[in-house]
C-alpha cells in the first residue's frame, strides 16, 4: 500500500510527542510506509473505546508506533505482522497511559479504593481530567447473604512527569488559568449497601502528606449522586502557580480515617498519663490484635461504652477519644463533671471493637465477614448459609449460633466479661449513612421495655441535648414495635440481658441537617459531652419507684421518627 506524504503528515500532526516524530524521521522510508499503514488500519478499525477520549486515542497510536521502531522493526517485517504486534500491545499501552497519568492507592491503614480508568477530556467538559474509581467489598456476610461496601478512602496522585499532565499545565498557563480540574467518579456507588444515603452527602478531602491529621480534612462542596448512573461524583482543583504545581496528591474519604497507630497512641496515653486508668485485654481479634478495654472509676454502677463495631464508622472512635480525654482529665484536671462521673460509675470503655475491619478499610464486617452487630445472640440463619443443610426448605428457620470464637471472637470476649461485671448503663457508638443527625436508638422492641426504661431514655436524651446541641431527640430510626426487635443486635441484647438502660448512639456521615461543619472534632466533643447525661440519669438507673413523675416535663420521652424532611422539628430557618 502506498501512503501519501500528507497521510504521514496528518498522523504526525495528531501525535504531539517529540520522541515519536524523532523515531519516525530516523526510520527507512519503506518502513515508515509499512508502520504507518498498519498503524492506521489497526487504530482506525478499532476506533476509540468508550473509556478512551479522542486525544487519548491518538496518544495510544503514537506510543504504539514508537514501540514498533524501538523494538527494531525491520524491512522484512510485513504489515500484517506489525499490525498484529500493535494490536496485541494495545491494552498494555492503554494501561500504561492511564497509570502514568494518575495513580490510585489504598495501600495504607483503612484504605479502600481501586483504580478503574483515567482520561483527559475535551475542551467542552466541565473538567480537565476524569478519574474513575471503585470501592472494594467487605468479605461475604453469610447471615445477611451479601458483601457490604460503602466506605472508601484512597490517595490520588497526578504524575507531573507524564506528557498528559505536562500538557494540561502548559495549556492552563497559556490560557491564563490558575487550576487543573479533576473529576472523580465512584462508579459502583449505586450498588453500595446504602446507596440512597449518598443523596445529600459530601466527600471529605485532604491534601496533607498523610491522611491521619483529622483537622486537615474538608468537605467537597460540589459532591453529587447521579442516581440514574449510580455514580458518586465530585471535583478537585489543583492550583497552578508559576513553574510549580502544588498538591498533586490528595486523599479522599467517606469520613476521615482513624488509624490503628492513633488507636494505640490513645490507649498508651490514657495508661501513661492517668493512674486512674487500667488497660485490660479482653481477648484477641481473629487476626490476633488485642481488644483493649479501659477500666476507669470506682463508682457503684457499671457503665459499658463500646465503639466501632462497624469499622467504616470512624467517627465512633473520635467519639471515644473525646470521651476518654475528658473522663481522665487529660486536658483539664479540674473538670468536676469528669471527677463526679468516676465516683458514680466504674467505666468499661472499648475504643475499637473491630480492629481488623478498621485496618482493612471494611464498612461493616470483621476479618471473617461477620457483621458484629448481628452476633450478640443466636438467631435464625437464612437458607443456603453454612448454618443450613442443602435440603432445607426456603421457609425453614435454622439456628445461627452467635457469638462464636471462630466467627465473632470480638463479641464473644466482650460479652463474656460483661457477664462477669454486669451492666447498669450501656452505649454502643456508631455512625449512620443516611440520617443527617446525631441520635439515639433505644430498645423499644424488647419484651422488657417499660416505663422505667422509656423514662431513662427520655431523660438521658434531654440532658444530652442540654449539654451539647449537636444531639437531638425527635429524629431517629423508627422504633421497633413491642416484642418485634432483633435480639441479636447489641443494644437490644444488652437491654434484655441486664434489664438496663441501653442504646445505640448514631452519628452522621453527612453534614448535620441545615448546618455545616460536622467532622472529627465535633464527634470528639459529642463524646466528651456524654458524661453529663450519664451523671444525670445515675440516680434512676435501678429505681423501681415511679421516678418519672418527679422529672421535669422537658425530660419526657419523645417518640422519634425517621421522617425529618417533611416536617423539620429540629432546626428551622
Amino acid at each position: 500500500m502506498t501512503i501519501k506524504a500528507t497521510s504521514i503528515t496528518k498522523l504526525l500532526w495528531l501525535s504531539t510527542y517529540h520522541h515519536t516524530m524523532a523515531s519516525l524521521q530516523r526510520a527507512p522510508r519503506h518502513m515508515r510506509h509499512v508502520a504507518t499503514s498498519s498503524l492506521i488500519s489497526s487504530f482506525v478499525a478499532s476506533g476509540p473505546s468508550p473509556r478512551v477520549s479522542f486525544s487519548q486515542h491518538h496518544y495510544l497510536a503514537s506510543q504504539a508506533l514508537r514501540l514498533a521502531f524501538m523494538n527494531g522493526a525491520s524491512a522484512s517485517l510485513s504489515g500484517a505482522r506489525l499490525m498484529a504486534s500493535l494490536s496485541e500491545s494495545h491494552d498494555q499501552v492503554q494501561d500504561a497511559y492511564q497509570q502514568k497519568m494518575v495513580s490510585i492507592s489504598d495501600a495504607y491503614d483503612s484504605g479502600n479504593g481501586e483504580f478503574v480508568s483515567a482520561e483527559v477530556v475535551s475542551f467542552e467538559e466541565d473538567c480537565d481530567v476524569r478519574v474513575t474509581v471503585r470501592v472494594k467489598p467487605d468479605p461475604y456476610t453469610h447471615l445477611e447473604n451479601k458483601s457490604h461496601y460503602q466506605y472508601f478512602s484512597f490517595r490520588s496522585t497526578l504524575h507531573l512527569a507524564s506528557p498528559q499532565i505536562k500538557s494540561l499545565i502548559h495549556r492552563s498557563k497559556k490560557e491564563q488559568k490558575s487550576k487543573i480540574r479533576v473529576q472523580y467518579i465512584l462508579e459502583n456507588a449505586g450498588q453500595a449497601s446504602f446507596a440512597n444515603a449518598f443523596r445529600g452527602y459530601s466527600t471529605f478531602v485532604t491534601t496533607k502528606s498523610t491522611p491521619f491529621e483529622p483537622e486537615s480534612w474538608k468537605r467537597v462542596g460540589d459532591t453529587r449522586y447521579d442516581e440514574e448512573k449510580g455514580w458518586l461524583i465530585w471535583n478537585h482543583e489543583i492550583m497552578v502557580e508559576n513553574d510549580n504545581t502544588r498538591s498533586l496528591s490528595a486523599y479522599f474519604a467517606y469520613f476521615p480515617p482513624y488509624s490503628y497507630e492513633r488507636h494505640l497512641g490513645l490507649v498508651a496515653r490514657c495508661a501513661a498519663d492517668s493512674p486512674e486508668c487500667i488497660v485490660d485485654s479482653l481477648g484477641q481479634t481473629l487476626s490476633g490484635r488485642d481488644i483493649e478495654c479501659l477500666i476507669i472509676g470506682t463508682g457503684p454502677r457499671t457503665c459499658w461504652i463500646i465503639h466501632r463495631q462497624h469499622p467504616g464508622e470512624s467517627m465512633a472512635e473520635f467519639f471515644a477519644e473525646g470521651l476518654l480525654t475528658r473522663l481522665l482529665s487529660l486536658n483539664d484536671k479540674w473538670d468536676s463533671v469528669a471527677r463526679r462521673a468516676k465516683e458514680l460509675y466504674t467505666f468499661y470503655i472499648v475504643p475499637n471493637v473491630n480492629l481488623d475491619g478498621s485496618i482493612s478499610g471494611f464498612l461493616r464486617t470483621n476479618a471473617a465477614g461477620s457483621n458484629l452487630n448481628r452476633e450478640w445472640a443466636p438467631s435464625s440463619a437464612p437458607p443456603g448459609t453454612s448454618e443450613t443443610d442443602d435440603d432445607e426448605s426456603a421457609t425453614c428457620k435454622v439456628r445461627y449460633e452467635a457469638p462464636t470464637l471462630s466467627r465473632s471472637s470480638e463479641v464473644y470476649h466482650i460479652l463474656r466479661r460483661m457477664d462477669e461485671t454486669s451492666c447498669d448503663a450501656f452505649l454502643d457508638v456508631h455512625g449512620d449513612e443516611d440520617l443527617p443527625f446525631n441520635f439515639l436508638a433505644g430498645s423499644q422492641g424488647m419484651p422488657n421495655w417499660n416505663k422505667r426504661l422509656e423514662s431513662l431514655h427520655g431523660a438521658f436524651l434531654a440532658s444530652y441535648q442540654r449539654a451539647n446541641p449537636d444531639m437531638q431527640q425527635e429524629v431517629s430510626y423508627d422504633p421497633d414495635k413491642p416484642n418485634e426487635g432483633m435480639k441479636n443486635i447489641c443494644s437490644n441484647q444488652i437491654a434484655l440481658r441486664y434489664d438496663c438502660f441501653s442504646a445505640t448512639l448514631e452519628m452522621p456521615f453527612k453534614e448535620l441537617w441545615q448546618e455545616d461543619g460536622w467532622g472529627p472534632e465535633r464527634a470528639r466533643q459529642l463524646g466528651a459531652s456524654v458524661l453529663d447525661p450519664l451523671g444525670y440519669i445515675w440516680p434512676y438507673l435501678r429505681d423501681d419507684t415511679a421516678f418519672w413523675d418527679e422529672l421535669p416535663p422537658d425530660d419526657a420521652y419523645v417518640h422519634p421518627s425517621s421522617q425529618y424532611k417533611l416536617n423539620d422539628p429540629v432546626r428551622s430557618e
